[in-house]
């Protein structure tokens, strides 16, 4: 994570992406092209495979981009490094948990917006209701990428470096574990999804940098 925020390639990267995906769902780009050849291939391998086992798990990952259980892990990460960080003396020991309950904020404030401004229909095609938002960018996925990300951001700077590597990994696997879920239950296009990693990305890598390390965090 550390060389991660040190990067300044990896936010341009996600800059670019974000911007570009953005661009072409605003004016119906060939680049939704890509949406539709990802649709096309899941929904075949869903119907060669015929796995409900498969369909059962892509629900279940689908599910951890909800508010529950991903705001109740963020809000605990944070009360746990900020625990351990009193317990080590580090000044400002609060600050993870500040960090977590204005994150629980941001991720509506960074998703609805651009839901309501894109309106976007969905993979089924029904248009959009007057009380819907739409669907770009994935409200699950950012919230996935977010919660569980800051939540390891935080712990991580107050534990080793190994166990600090474990929990970026675990992170990274649910955020991607989620999207993959939302796209093989076909309940999002593949660049709503894009999206939302790109800007969790950029929030992740913006906190990695600002945020100081707590304590037991070794080379």
């Amino acid at each position: 994570m550390g060389r991660l925020a040190g990067s300044v390639a990896l936010p341009l990267v996600l800059a670019v992406v974000l911007v570009l995906v953005s661009w072409q769902v605003a004016v119906d780009g060939p680049l939704l092209g890509l949406d539709h050849w990802a649709r096309h291939t899941v929904r075949a391998a869903r119907h060669d495979l015929h796995s409900t086992m498969l369909n059962h798990l892509g629900k279940a990952l689908s599910d951890l981009g909800s508010s529950v259980p991903a705001v109740p892990v963020l809000l605990a990460g944070g009360a746990l490094a900020a625990g351990r960080s009193r317990r080590a003396g580090v000044p400002r020991w609060w600050l993870p948990a500040v960090v977590a309950v204005l994150t629980t904020g941001l991720i509506p404030l960074l998703v609805v917006p651009a839901k309501a401004w894109f309106a976007r229909p969905g993979p089924f095609g029904v248009p959009l209701a007057a009380d819907q938002w739409g669907w770009y960018p994935s409200g699950h996925t950012a919230t996935a990428t977010l919660a569980y990300g800051v939540a390891a951001l935080l712990v991580a700077r107050t534990v080793g470096a190994r166990a600090g590597r474990r929990l970026t990994a675990g992170a990274v696997l649910l955020s991607v574990g989620v999207g993959l879920g939302l796209l093989w239950s076909d309940y999002h296009w593949l660049l709503d999804v894009v999206a939302s990693w790109c800007l969790g990305g950029l929030v992740l890598w913006a906190l990695a940098r600002r945020l100081p390390r707590g304590a037991g965090r070794r080379a």
